[in-house]
């Protein structure tokens, strides 16, 4: 079975959902995984080639932009390091951040090639922008408060550093849930255990940008997949989470 869902598809662009725990392609770090999106991308496509225009960390549900052929592949990608094309993400956080914010810090690169790994890495600049939609109390002592505070954040990366989105949350003091290389231990896991399974709590669930051939304007979304909506039901008086129907916690 195709664990991708066809979200938008013409003669240039093939754009699927991603569930989380998949990697996108081949990766040195992973190397006796045998399972990738591109693969079954491909199988969508005719058993013809794709090209991924972006990525999404292997943890990271959501919209994933393929191209149909080189050229579009290298117009979108050109678009993309011009910032001519918008992200959208959601984000379960630790604590309750500012309404609204932007963070501007840079970050060193991270190599995937573990060869790299002792050698000093350069330092780019990164921003990212956010918006707190909700946010919740549970009365359960995960630390040393009696009760923990969570917030469901908007997230639009201006720069597409590796990690950039949980690095960043984790630099303000608010790491995504299910993040285990930057989050907080004891939450993970109440929430592993609270409902039967570990997720990094983030998913992309907006890409515009102007089509590649056409110019047309194109604006796909996807709701936040199950596994993700279970563990939004903590915030069970904020309503509706998908397709940017909730309202920030101001009312706004």
């Amino acid at each position: 079975m195709n664990p991708l869902t066809v979200l938008y598809r013409d003669e240039a662009l093939l754009v699927v959902h991603k569930p989380a725990g998949l990697l996108v392609h081949r990766s040195p770090i992973d190397r006796h995984e045998t399972e990738f999106a591109l693969q079954y991308a491909r199988s969508l496509n005719d058993g013809d080639h794709v090209y991924p225009v972006h990525r999404l960390d292997r943890p990271t549900s959501g919209v994933l932009v393929f191209a149909r052929d080189p050229g579009t592949a290298r117009k979108l990608g050109q678009a993309m390091m011009a910032g001519g094309v918008s992200k959208t993400y959601r984000a379960m956080v630790r604590g309750w951040p500012a309404d609204s914010g932007l963070i501007d810090h840079p970050l060193r690169e991270e190599p995937e090639d573990r060869r790299l790994k002792g050698i000093e890495q350069p330092v780019r600049e990164a921003r990212t922008r956010f918006r707190t939609l909700a946010t919740t109390a549970i009365p359960v002592a995960i630390e040393r408060y009696p009760t923990s505070r969570y917030a469901l954040v908007e997230l639009h990366p201006e720069t597409g550093r590796k990690h950039q989105l949980r690095r960043h949350m984790k630099h303000i003091s608010h790491p995504i849930i299910g993040d285990a290389n930057h989050g907080r231990g004891r939450h993970n896991r109440y929430f592993a255990e609270r409902f039967g399974e570990g997720r990094l709590m983030l998913a992309a669930t907006r890409i515009a940008f102007a089509h590649p051939v056409s110019g047309d304007p194109v604006v796909i979304d996807a709701d936040p997949e199950p596994s993700f909506q279970r563990v939004m039901s903590v915030f069970s008086a904020a309503g509706d989470f998908g397709r940017g129907e909730l309202a920030d916690k101001s009312g706004r």
